[in-house]
């Protein structure tokens, strides 16, 4: 999951080039002789949303656009988005990883991100950003193979807890792998998190963006300028819900879920819609 924490298709929804790369020619193909990216299918602005990466379950009415892991399958009917832990290794798969793509300080011990228990994965050099990406954009593959719309590599941020081993330019560097392959497998893909990122979407060819807590802490207004409205925001509190709503209600597609995005079966389930009167902003 990301930093703060913690969609088979729409026929409504818009077909649309993806942000061309820089140096594409005017033949089809870049410069270099690659091709340009595919056409890709992007996110409906402003529709209903749910965030369910804890565990797939039926979508409630009104939604038109679902977030789910990897692992999961997609939602029939609905835009579907598919999850995937790009930046930082999960804990259950951490002995899979090799143990130099394991970010180390320089005691040799390797950085975890301490509120999830996850390591960092090296992305210093360009020979191990394609490493990494070659893992990453596996399980890319998978999405694509199973009927997902788009894809959304977390911890984009990781680097600001990398204790400066990392620089932005590591994690836009390696975002730009990502969406290369992601594009040509048909995929549109999403920046997640990361306001301070979001003025380099054209380097990174990133689609649209999944935010966590926008309305919480007063960005979802970089988002909306970046991705042209294009914007999907979880908020894990009412009063995160209130300030999305007042400011972007109808605009983005917003949606409050409970931090551990967890399913209806689960105690702790918490999910309301910015339709809903109980959440609107107070008069």
């Amino acid at each position: 999951m990301g930093s703060r924490r913690t969609l088979a298709a729409l026929s409504a929804a818009v077909i649309a080039a993806v942000p061309a790369l820089a140096g594409c020619g005017s033949s089809g193909e870049r410069k270099d002789g690659s091709p340009k990216p595919a056409a890709v299918r992007l996110p409906p602005r402003g529709a209903g949303f749910d965030y369910q990466i804890g565990g797939a379950y039926p979508p409630p009415k009104g939604v038109r656009i679902v977030s789910r892991d990897r692992s999961d399958s997609p939602a029939p009917g609905l835009y579907n988005i598919c999850y995937v832990n790009a930046f930082q290794a999960q804990p259950a798969e951490r002995a899979s990883w090799p143990r130099d793509l394991l970010l180390r300080d320089a005691h040799g011990d390797v950085v975890i991100d301490e509120d999830w228990n996850e390591p960092l994965l090296d992305l210093r050099t360009p020979a191990k950003r394609e490493r990494v990406a070659k893992r990453v954009n596996r399980w890319v593959d998978g999405c694509a193979e199973k009927g997902f719309d788009a894809v959304e590599p977390d911890n984009y941020d990781s680097y600001t807890r990398s204790h400066h081993l990392l620089t932005a330019e590591d994690a836009t560097a390696f975002m730009t792998l990502l969406s290369r392959h992601a594009h040509a497998r048909r995929l549109a893909i999403a920046q997640k998190n990361t306001a301070e990122l979001a003025g380099r979407r054209g380097r990174t060819g990133l689609d649209f963006a999944v935010a966590e807590e926008c309305g919480q802490y007063d960005e979802c207004g970089v988002y909306a300028k970046a991705f042209d409205g294009r914007v999907v925001d979880v908020e894990y509190t009412d009063g995160g819900l209130r300030s999305a709503v007042t400011g972007w209600g109808g605009r983005l597609s917003i949606v409050r879920r409970d931090r551990d995005v967890s399913t209806p079966a689960s105690t702790e389930y918490v999910r309301k819609a910015h339709g809903d009167a109980r959440v609107a902003a107070p008069r």
